[in-house]
């Protein structure tokens, strides 16, 4: 049964919770949170630490409703109240640790509050360094509190720089791709131009991203093409390239299968292009001889369509796992495939599984001493045929 009373924390429970957060909510505090919701419904958690907002020192409240994350700031008299009526309501138990101990307070049904407090020795206490900047600008390539043009024009920034809420997913997830890209930049030519493909751009947020880390911030020489079916989408993007002086950074109205206006490409990069357009993405790099290769897969129905196997098929019969097999084995025969090209491939977690399903990232890197493994080629070829499988790369890059 759901327990939706208060706590009724009185006297000497009141006055021990409240000592424990006015001693240790302090700038050595590296975090505090409160859990174990007594409601389903509404916020599930929170999470405390101090930062610095313009030289002042405040405490930063994240609370989780749902699958959103919502940030508020508090002063110490504020934040300890708030925290306080927060585990008279909704939440049971807190945890926070500083520089010198772990701490715990839990609050029973009848308001009884048992309080814990442990103190840290050796690594613990020497390894941890107070963070007291913005959290989430932390090791972000692009930073909040620094305007963007495109990210303002996008809707993802305000003018003074701060990311919006509605739009922090977004943020994080262009961050989280540009950490992709950061990783294989030894793999880009710095004495020449560089040719970027980005197939299926759509709105482009990665594109405009790609070009102004790489040109603005890195200061390599590129040219980025992004290509799309959508005329009002190019249309669009055209004009905020022009705005911004971006003369590299060209859109396309077009189909990636059909696409011939390149002839050498060192990097292509495919974000959520459905179904078989992947594959026709990926065997148009593997032609250029594309040096690195960034694929986020999405709408896997070809192999859903022919997967079989007899002694899955208990398995397969429930729609939706035989979707999700079928889209793993998808992607996995595709990084094979690239493996046997020359590349040496990952599958990465682009973002958290609770921002979208959609969430796996193909990295190939191009290996000049990689030759052709004809053993390797043979597993996946028979993995394939175990599934009664014929993928549309298979057939792109393997049947004359």
């Amino acid at each position: 049964m759901q327990d939706t009373g208060k706590y009724k924390i009185q006297g000497k429970n009141m006055d021990k919770l409240k000592e424990l957060l006015d001693k240790y909510i302090n700038e050595k505090l590296k975090k505090a949170v409160i859990s174990n919701a007594r409601k389903k419904d509404g916020i599930s958690k929170l999470q405390v630490r101090p930062i610095l907002l313009k030289g002042e020192l405040v405490y930063q409240v994240t609370r989780t409703e749902g699958q959103k994350e919502l940030h508020e700031n508090f002063d110490k008299e504020n934040v300890v109240a708030y925290l306080i009526r927060q585990m008279e309501e909704n939440f049971k138990q807190l945890q926070l640790e500083t520089r010198e101990v772990s701490a715990s307070a839990l609050v029973s049904k009848k308001g009884k509050v048992t309080i814990k407090v442990k103190e840290n020795k050796g690594k613990a206490k020497e390894e941890y360094v107070p963070m007291l900047s913005h959290n989430r600008t932390k090791n972000y390539l692009l930073k909040e509190g620094v305007p963007v043009p495109w990210l303002v024009d996008l809707g993802v920034m305000s003018q003074d720089g701060k990311v919006k809420n509605a739009r922090y997913d977004k943020f994080k997830q262009l961050n989280r791709f540009l950490e992709f890209i950061e990783d294989v930049l030894p793999k880009l030519p710095k004495d020449r131009e560089v040719q970027i493909i980005d197939f299926g751009c759509g709105k482009s947020y990665l594109t405009f991203a790609m070009y102004y880390y790489l040109k603005e911030l890195k200061g390599y020489d590129i040219r980025v093409t992004g290509l799309d079916l959508k005329e009002d989408v190019i249309k669009t993007c055209s004009k905020l390239a022009e705005k911004y002086g971006y003369t590299k950074l060209r859109f396309l109205q077009g189909d990636i299968a059909s696409y011939e206006g390149a002839d050498k490409v060192d990097m292509v990069v495919t974000l959520h292009a459905c179904d078989t357009a992947t594959d026709y993405a990926l065997a148009k790099a593997v032609k250029w001889g594309a040096s690195v290769i960034l694929s986020v897969p999405c709408c896997q129905h070809e192999l859903n369509r022919q997967v079989s196997n007899e002694a899955l098929q208990p398995v397969l019969e429930y729609g939706i796992l035989k979707e999700r097999f079928a889209a793993l084995l998808t992607d996995g025969l595709r990084a094979q495939m690239l493996q046997s090209k020359g590349y040496d491939t990952q599958i990465l977690e682009f973002i958290d599984m609770e921002h979208t399903p959609k969430n796996l990232l193909i990295r190939a890197v191009k290996n000049e001493n990689k030759k052709n493994d004809i053993q390797q080629q043979g597993k996946w070829e028979a993995c394939a045929k175990a599934f009664h499988a014929e993928p549309t790369l298979q057939k792109l890059l393997f049947e004359k």
